[in-house]
């Protein structure tokens, strides 16, 4: 009997170590770092050569649609021998190996590494020169690849701790679903429309969604969504003073992006909001998207508003409440779709 015993501890304790060896999150530390912080590393010399002065430049260049200047990521350097357990967790890692000695250059992406979760890129490279093309060719999809990271630690939070009460309120009177951090409150909710937001001494973190029947392509133009929002935020989001209300800031024009969301045809717009006949104002991002089965059009227009403060990382956790956007109806608008480009 005792002999059995001991066997299945010994069965349960190899199950165990099999299990956390095929499974590289268990292993993991969680990560460490600030949001859209990238530790790069790197040796002195390249540092202040070019392919530092090229890492500087496109990693570290201007935000767009915010009213200060901001960077994309914030960049911390660290040489090789320096690059040890207090920096391995870090969230966002570049690691770059410039030498006549590298046998594979190329640049390779690595998710989890040495925490969770993480992003990693490697480049390596024979020489400056080459490391300038490898980063050249690869520069968008190494943005790319950090800002979705971030955008997807939020994602991961937002799904295990949202708050409830706006949750609900969209599933079950508009039919889709969207998630915002615990402490967002409805300030204003009616047919086809509803405003939840998040208010502190310091800033203010809103997010508005409403509908509207697709009658055109037209719908998904610049002039279009402008119009439309204008004409939402007027009557639904006043400011604090008699006459004022939220509108689409005109005077900087805005970026749009036409892309799939979920399958869907969507648009991004992004860029800034004021108060009419009132001194408030901020960043926006809005992601306007088709709802074919249902003949709609789905808009998430978020907005932050953070006076004296950098706006980069509160417009972030804005825009992971924006693409969190899923329909309930996805299924049906899947079949659609294919039968559109099955058409096409």
């Amino acid at each position: 009997m005792k002999r059995n015993v001991i066997h299945l501890v010994l069965v349960i304790f190899a199950v165990l170590v099999f299990y956390s060896c095929s499974n590289e999150q268990v292993l993991h530390q969680n990560i460490s770092g600030k949001a859209n912080e990238i530790i790069i590393v790197i040796s002195d010399e390249s540092w202040e050569g070019k392919p530092g002065e090229l890492l500087r430049t496109v990693l570290g260049q201007q935000h767009i649609a915010l009213p200060q200047s901001e960077p994309i990521f914030d960049l911390i350097k660290v040489p090789h021998a320096g690059f040890k357990k207090i920096f391995r967790s870090t969230r966002n890692i570049i690691q770059t190996s410039i030498s006549s000695n590298v046998e594979t250059p190329g640049v390779f992406f690595k998710d989890d590494v040495w925490a969770y979760p993480q992003a990693t890129v490697e480049i390596n490279a024979k020489n400056a020169t080459q490391f300038e093309e490898l980063f050249n060719e690869n520069s968008k999809k190494i943005i790319s690849y950090f800002l979705a990271a971030e955008k997807e630690r939020l994602t991961m939070n937002y799904q295990k701790y949202h708050e409830k009460l706006v949750f609900n309120a969209l599933n079950d009177s508009f039919g889709l679903t969207v998630t915002v951090p615990p402490g967002f409150a409805i300030a204003r909710q009616k047919k086809d429309f509803i405003w939840a937001r998040y208010e502190t001494p310091e800033i203010s973190q809103g997010m508005v969604v409403y509908t509207f029947p697709y009658i055109s392509d037209s719908t998904f133009t610049e002039n279009y969504l402008v119009a439309k929002t204008d004409s939402v935020l007027e009557i639904n989001v006043p400011g604090p003073t008699d006459g004022s209300y939220m509108a689409v800031e005109k005077q900087f024009g805005q970026v749009l992006n036409t892309f799939e969301h979920n399958k869907n045809y969507a648009v991004e717009m992004r860029g800034l909001w004021r108060l009419e006949n009132d001194f408030m104002g901020g960043p926006y991002v809005l992601l306007a998207e088709l709802d074919a089965s249902n003949q709609r059009v789905v808009v998430v227009f978020g907005y932050v508003f953070a006076p004296s403060k950098d706006k980069r990382n509160l417009l972030q956790q804005v825009e992971a409440m924006v693409y969190s956007l899923k329909m309930n109806n996805q299924a049906e608008n899947d079949k659609i779709n294919t039968q559109i480009k099955m058409g096409n």
